[in-house]
């Protein structure tokens, strides 16, 4: 009996909106996820498609791709999915506790992965790998956070940390504090930096009135700050840029 070229022996005429009927191992090489990765890189796939490598599989009649492009709808793109809690995720269907786990694990690859670049010596050879670190750290916080990384005279980093929590102005983060740890970590430079929940990255006048007190009082250890980075929703400004500091 000739075959229709539109079934699954004729898997290469098969039209992408009946894709999802069948399982992906069925679907042409050119459309399953992690064949598209292998043969043009991750940044040829879409959200979903990167989603659904982590999911998988899919249930009956729903591909992992469709899964995923539900999920992303309901929560409102990937950045938000990734920033749900278990009990939020699990509401999804196809996604459970080992997804949840999974997604935290490739967020703290990608934060380690930007750290480590940054311990190699690119804290100021490359400032937008500083950026991009510090808005990850930052950016989805529901508070306040002042964050500090100690340098040493090469630009690498000795250590970070979050050092305070709150509304950050003059009075709420201690200078002294700050000082007593750079001399601690032997620092020769930092770069400290905190986010506006709000998510507008523009300076307030208690942040340029905190970097001047922080700038004055490190010199006056011999210890120089290099930025001072604000993390908002869509923008990271630095002082050190706008030419603040």
């Amino acid at each position: 009996m000739k075959r229709n070229s539109s079934t699954i022996a004729g898997v290469k005429s098969i039209n992408k909106d009946s894709l999802s009927l069948l399982p992906i191992k069925e679907w042409p090489e050119a459309e399953r996820p992690r064949e598209k990765l292998l043969q043009g890189g991750a940044e040829r796939l879409s959200d979903a498609e990167l989603l659904a490598i982590f999911l998988r599989t899919g249930l009956p009649g729903r591909s992992a791709v469709d899964l995923a492009r539900d999920a992303l709808l309901r929560a409102g793109g990937l950045r938000a999915l990734l920033n749900l809690s278990l009990s939020e995720l699990c509401v999804l269907k196809g996604i459970g506790e080992a997804k949840y786990v999974q997604f935290q694990a490739a967020l703290e690859l990608g934060r380690r992965y930007l750290m480590e670049r940054l311990e190699k010596g690119e804290a100021m050879t490359s400032p937008q790998a500083s950026r991009d670190y510090l808005s990850l750290v930052l950016r989805d916080k529901q508070y306040e956070s002042f964050f500090a990384m100690f340098l040493d005279s090469k630009h690498r980093v000795i250590h970070h940390t979050e050092m305070f929590r709150g509304t950050i102005d003059n009075a709420s983060v201690p200078i002294r504090e700050v000082v007593k740890a750079a001399l601690k970590h032997n620092a020769a430079a930092m770069i400290v930096a905190h986010n506006h929940p709000s998510g507008v990255a523009e300076p307030s006048a208690a942040d340029k009135a905190l970097t001047e007190s922080l700038d004055l009082a490190l010199a006056m250890v011999g210890v120089k700050l290099l930025d001072h980075f604000v993390v908002g929703d869509a923008e990271v400004v630095s002082f050190a840029e706008i030419g603040a500091l």
